[in-house]
């Protein structure tokens, strides 16, 4: 990976977008840094997919707080790429720590590496450990969606005093995009609908799913968009293979007394929450559904009520979800709503504004202390979708809580 822009220090006040209230701001810091990193890259072809994870990607160094975190595709001479050509289904970062000295292997068939000297750190979210682990996520709507907290609001990150001695943080970066140039139905290829691709014919035998056996009634998911995976093309397409990197850019302040930290949920609307005796189960599916062809419903509404071991202040909160999505919520357990994250759709040809392809997410900044959650309050996430054209229906939700307010606030 390689650096493609110096770090610029400025004066600079975080500007909050409210859709309904005002408030007094507190005071930003002085310095805020920022930073324009490059992916390794990868190769993919005309209708492939391709399901990356680099390990150890650059990354701010220091006792810092994390203030966004963005994202966009590029092709091999920077320029970004619609999602016509290649769509963005989803991206992912995630800590670990490893022992110094360490290092991981990129190759998915070198097994040399003992599991002991590597250990993911997931976010505070309420799914099992395999499931949405990540500290930020998007997909075909990262171009379009805010990832900016507020100050004194961060994600903390390098202090020493949660890292045990003799190891080091780093960070995944995980990526799943699909070329779709030549692809019979680039609409549902997109929607990693089981059949729009070239499956082998022990797929369902050999796949291992996210809870043990896998079956045929598996229809759409991430499981059938593995990597190197086909689109069913279109006869006779052809067009060159090319190199794509993911472009990030992260801005962050140094920690102080000042910063407030932050911690992550990702609740989802596939989890069935059960209990076993005291212990509440979160086996989040991933499993997405499909609406019926011949349905007379307008919309397609998937939801699931999820209890909060621990709660605190709503400081940012955003849907992510796909295409055909009208709105994605989150209820308090009162019914009250919290946030209300609604798309944006293209209406041109350029990357960022792809006619009919979702780009864009709005996010809740609710005025601190108006809204919190508290110690055991069960929350309900909610997608609602179109029923036009057969949607595999997903929807998370990221909200920030935070346990302290800003004195200034």
């Amino acid at each position: 990976m390689r650096l493609i822009s110096k770090s610029f220090i400025s004066s600079l006040s975080i500007l909050v977008m409210l859709s309904s209230a005002t408030y007094a701001q507190p005071q930003s810091p002085k310095v805020i840094q920022s930073m324009t990193y490059l992916s390794k890259k990868f190769e993919v072809g005309p209708g492939e997919v391709a399901n990356k994870q680099m390990f150890n990607i650059e990354f701010p160094k220091g006792h810092v707080g994390i203030t966004s975190f963005d994202v966009d595709l590029v092709n091999e001479h920077g320029n970004f790429v619609p999602l016509h050509e290649t769509y963005i289904h989803h991206w992912f970062i995630l800590k670990y720590i490893i022992k110094k000295n360490m290092s991981v292997s990129q190759d998915p068939n070198d097994h040399t590496k003992p599991s002991g000297d590597l250990i993911y750190k997931r976010n505070d979210g309420t799914c099992n450990n395999g499931i949405l682990p990540h500290q930020w996520s998007s997909g075909s709507e990262t171009r379009g969606t805010s990832t900016k907290l507020p100050y004194p609001y961060a994600v903390e990150i390098g202090n020493h005093a949660d890292i045990t001695e003799g190891w080091e943080e780093q960070w995944l970066l995980g990526v799943l995009v699909i070329d779709t140039r030549g692809a019979e139905n680039k609409k549902i290829c997109v929607q990693c609908r089981c059949d729009q691709f070239n499956l082998p014919e022990n797929f369902y035998d050999v796949t291992i799913g996210f809870h043990g056996k896998f079956t045929p009634e598996y229809k759409a998911g991430v499981l059938c968009c593995q990597d190197k995976f086909q689109c069913k093309m279109r006869k006779g397409f052809q067009a060159p293979r090319r190199n794509l990197a993911i472009r990030y850019n992260i801005t962050w302040v140094n920690w102080d007394q000042y910063q407030i930290p932050v911690r992550f949920y990702v609740p989802d609307v596939t989890d069935p929450v059960r209990t076993n005796g005291s212990e509440t189960i979160h086996d989040c599916q991933l499993k997405f559904t499909i609406s019926k062809k011949n349905s007379t419903n307008l919309f397609h509404v998937q939801k699931a009520s999820i209890p909060m071991k621990k709660g605190g202040y709503l400081i940012y909160a955003s849907g992510h979800a796909h295409r055909g999505v009208i709105n994605a919520i989150l209820y308090g357990q009162d019914g009250r709503n919290l946030c209300t994250s609604t798309p944006t759709y293209g209406t041109g040809k350029e990357s960022g504004n792809e006619k009919g392809y979702l780009v864009g997410m709005s996010v809740c900044y609710p005025k601190p202390g108006s809204i919190k959650i508290d110690d055991g309050e069960t929350v309900t996430v909610e997608s609602i979708y179109k029923n036009e054209f057969l949607p595999a229906v997903m929807g998370d939700m990221h909200f920030y809580l935070a346990d302290e307010l800003s004195h200034e606030t």
